[in-house]
């Protein structure tokens, strides 16, 4: 399969450049891989940039209905879900397969960016690492999303992998909970956004834990004087 994918991707004009696999964890350690998303190329190529070792990851349900798709998912560990909504049945899916070793990707944002540019998050990544306590590991991709365009006018489109160095959710000292799923959320996505260019960060181009990251600072920290503060505004209106 690994060669399917780098024999089309190769057709498609496509070259690839990654950084950063000194960051890989071993494979003895369960871990999920969190990414942005700008192409249905974007899981493929993800898998030319690791090791090889069996992967699952989340799709849409649409894709597994098609024909020749729907058998290329099924082979590649896709597990369907219907895009909007909070599939428990997929969640409980994935938890059993991060905590029985399997490799793991996912893209927070749920579905591929439009504008190229990193959309709002959703909280199915920070939800499956508070309840596996697995390993993140951001990555940031780029370039994937002109590769239809270039295509069509014959271009080479060489797409960049940038993997990060690897963290874990804040301890809170508590099970996580539910309301505690959207600050993790932003936490994750800090991480994926700076293996970015400030071009890809879009909605997070301004977010605090992303300034703090950078500057080698605490981004958790940074996040619950930003959640503190608006309580004491709401608690002053």
């Amino acid at each position: 399969m690994r060669g399917f994918i780098r024999f089309c991707y190769t057709f498609m004009l496509g070259r690839i450049t990654v950084t950063g696999r000194e960051n890989i964890p071993s494979e003895d350690e369960i871990y999920i891989v969190v990414t942005n998303h700008n192409s249905v190329s974007d899981s493929s190529l993800l898998m030319l940039a690791f090791p090889s070792r069996r992967w699952r990851f989340f799709a849409s349900r649409k894709w597994g209905e098609r024909p020749f798709f729907g058998h290329l998912m099924n082979i590649v560990g896709a597990i369907y879900v219907t895009e909007g909504e909070a599939d428990r049945q997929a969640l409980k899916e994935a938890t059993n397969a991060i905590r029985s070793g399997d490799g793991f990707g996912l893209a927070p944002e749920g579905h591929r960016s439009k504008t190229g540019s990193m959309m709002k998050g959703m909280d199915g990544a920070a939800y499956l690492a508070s309840r596996t306590n697995a390993i993140l590991l951001p990555i940031g991709i780029t370039e994937t999303d002109k590769l239809f365009g270039n295509l069509r006018n014959l271009k080479i489109t060489t797409a960049g992998i940038q993997i990060g160095k690897p963290f874990t959710l804040p301890d809170i000292g508590r099970r996580v909970r539910a309301r505690d799923l959207p600050m993790m959320t932003e936490f994750i996505m800090a991480h994926i956004a700076a293996e970015l260019p400030e071009s890809y960060r879009g909605v997070y181009a301004d977010s605090l834990a992303l300034d703090a990251l950078l500057a080698g600072d605490d981004p958790w920290e940074a996040l619950q004087i930003v959640e503190e503060t608006a309580v004491f505004e709401n608690s002053l209106s």
